[in-house]
């Protein structure tokens, strides 16, 4: 059997932005304005579609969120 591409199927990583977002009581569209990056790909990194992830924008979220990658992405078991 071969092993699924890269680019198929979930990567088992979580995006915990929503929980995050939640916890400082800020909302998609704020984080939007403090990263610029648009809602909606912020919506597809939330909802876990996201198949990449630029570091100059993983960074912007963790310095906006005050929080390390390590709590914005975690890998599920």
């Amino acid at each position: 059997m071969t092993p699924p591409a890269a680019d198929e199927g979930p990567s088992g990583i979580h995006c915990r932005l929503d929980e995050l977002l939640e916890e400082r009581g800020m909302t998609l569209t704020r984080l939007s304005e403090l990263v610029g990056v648009s809602v909606v790909n912020l919506s597809v990194l939330k909802n876990d579609r996201a198949r990449a992830i630029r570091y100059s924008t993983l960074s912007a979220i963790c310095r906006a969120l005050e929080c390390e990658v390590g709590d914005l992405l975690v890998r599920e078991s």
